[in-house]
């Protein structure tokens, strides 16, 4: 069994058996030397790191932060030049006030219809810490994914040639290339580090969990707490969604997906596990995010609880972590106000002027 497996079970044994006690505080759950942490292998220090947030953000050694780069990147995100028609950008889907997604069941193209991918767009919250992109892992990196959704004829719908012709013809691009990149002609490789350089750079902000978690008991309520302690236990949810992000990054059939929607499995046709499977969502301000699933297919988080409760779609590829729960309505209400604790204070964000 893989170390993020061992961890992710311990901390479930753990809080499962805390669920015992109707009084989980802080100083409970997070225990002291000699409680019931302390006998533990993982321990109060290794719980605390398990939900830890990381103090920076991991950047490629082909593609290192500058802030020249992360200027023009953001400037290039909000910038509908990108786009065919000139009407939408790289944020009309990724909305910094929809947690950096777009709210819609299905992602909606330049055209006003849904994309022939059938998918909803993701939130691009934590990117920096994805492996694979995509609901079926097919980009390699966040460079990859820059230049598609631009040249893609039902999204925005505009040829590379033509992107860069358009940026080549206005100055302040031109001054912001070259201050992020060096003298030069733009073309796609700069346009792709820097827009993934600007991407690495949304994070979420801190939630009530992080302060409850580094020891502010009042941070949030009981429900919550029981509902940390079933999402670890019994409800099994840190199988999948595990970490500061929640989410193990991997892919799972949770039985939501039918009929040729197939997810992982066209990249791997010979594979039985990963027929239907799709990218573990990170958790992070879940409860602004609806719909949900990768085809936004449920509206709720009431609705994905019952998803769990049930265990979805009996099949050969449906995960084995996935089965029936038998959860009393009290238990779900405590999963949702956990859920909840995951999300951030709304702030305002500033936009950037656009060259001209």
């Amino acid at each position: 069994m893989g170390h993020s497996s061992r961890v992710t079970r311990q901390v479930a044994a753990l809080a499962g058996a805390l669920a015992l006690s109707s009084a989980l505080s802080l100083a409970v759950l997070l225990g002291a030397e000699g409680s019931i942490f302390g006998a533990s292998e993982f321990g109060l220090h290794g719980l605390r790191q398990h939900y830890r947030r990381p103090a920076e953000i991991p950047y490629p050694k082909d593609d290192p932060y500058s802030r020249a780069k992360y200027e023009l990147g953001r400037t290039l995100f909000f910038d509908p030049i990108l786009s065919g028609a000139k009407l939408r950008s790289c944020s009309t889907c990724h909305n910094p006030g929809l947690s950096w997604a777009d709210g819609q069941p299905r992602a909606i193209g330049e055209n006003q219809q849904p994309l022939a991918s059938g998918l909803r767009t993701p939130t691009l919250l934590n990117v920096a810490w994805t492996p694979k992109l995509g609901w079926d892992g097919h980009f390699r990196d966040l460079e990859g994914v820059a230049i598609s959704p631009i040249t893609a004829p039902d999204n925005m719908n505009l040829p590379e040639s033509t992107l860069i012709e358009r940026l080549a013809a206005i100055p302040g691009y031109v001054n912001a290339f070259n201050a992020a990149f060096g003298k030069g002609d733009i073309d796609r490789h700069k346009i792709e580090q820097a827009l993934a350089t600007f991407e690495r750079s949304i994070v979420s902000d801190e939630a009530p969990f992080d302060r409850w978690i580094r020891g502010d008991e009042a941070a949030i309520d009981a429900s919550a707490k029981r509902g940390f302690a079933l999402f670890n236990g019994k409800g099994n949810c840190a199988a999948c969604h595990s970490g500061w992000a929640f989410t193990d990054g991997s892919f799972h059939d949770i039985g939501v997906a039918h009929d040729n929607d197939i997810g992982r499995g066209r990249l791997f046709p010979t594979s039985v596990k990963l027929q239907y499977a799709f990218k573990t969502p990170t958790l992070r301000d879940v409860a602004r995010r609806r719909p949900y699933m990768h085809d936004g297919s449920l509206a709720t988080l009431g609705d994905v609880i019952d998803l769990y409760n049930r265990g979805g779609i009996e099949r050969p590829s449906r995960d084995d972590e996935i089965h029936q729960l038998n959860l009393p309505q009290g238990d779900k209400a405590d999963l949702i106000a956990f859920l909840q604790a995951l999300s951030a204070k709304a702030k305002p964000f500033v936009l950037p002027d656009l060259p001209r």
